[in-house]
């Protein structure tokens, strides 16, 4: 709201920085409505993946589209684009862990959500796995996670994946590797895994 006292000066000063705002944004509406419909659904998913909660997603993934929308960049693809959006999504992410330092809950989908079974398979086995899918990611370090989850729920190339978490090319495969190895040893039962003496 304006307040009364507000001087000619403040009007022009406000003006400037409304037009600044709008000349910021690197993409028409249209184009940025089609970018938006092929990658929101993949960066949330990548969201509640890395932070095991899907209302944190939700609010990460639209501080992740304001961000992007304000860099000013220009961008020589789209692959470049949504390289960028997840290197965005990522750093938010990375920055709430380190707020929080907390747990990371691991949410199963219920019988009628869309990611549960539909085909008659058994749904207590499956949803038991998920659920030791997601508590064993949890235990892993963000990065970890960020890495297993672009790798093989995304799909994304080595080199995306560099692009996305702000690492180099030749680091990845090394990375990917011990990723694995630790979700392996993490999934593996018996008492060495759980952290129990033996």
């Amino acid at each position: 709201m304006f307040s009364r006292d507000m001087t000619f000066i403040d009007v022009e000063r406000l003006d400037r920085i409304a037009a600044k705002a709008v000349e910021t944004f690197v993409m028409d509406e249209d184009t940025f409505r089609a970018f938006y419909d092929r990658t929101a659904r993949p960066v949330w998913a990548y969201l509640a993946r890395i932070t095991g909660d899907r209302s944190l997603a939700d609010d990460l993934l639209q501080e992740t589209y304001y961000r992007f929308l304000r860099a000013e960049r220009s961008f020589t693809s789209d692959s470049h684009r949504r390289n960028y959006l997840y290197r965005i999504a990522t750093n938010l992410a990375h920055d709430r862990h380190r707020q929080t330092r907390g747990t990371v809950s691991v949410p199963v989908p219920g019988e009628h959500e869309a990611s549960a079974l539909a085909d008659g398979r058994d749904l207590a086995a499956d949803a038991e796995r998920r659920t030791d899918l997601g508590r064993a990611m949890a235990q892993l370090k963000p990065r970890e996670r960020a890495l297993l989850w672009l790798a093989y729920a995304h799909g994304s190339s080595h080199e995306e994946i560099a692009d996305s978490l702000g690492l180099r090319k030749a680091s990845i495969k090394m990375l990917l590797f011990r990723a694995r190895r630790r979700l392996a040893a993490i999934l593996r039962p018996g008492p060495a895994a759980k952290g129990t003496p033996a």
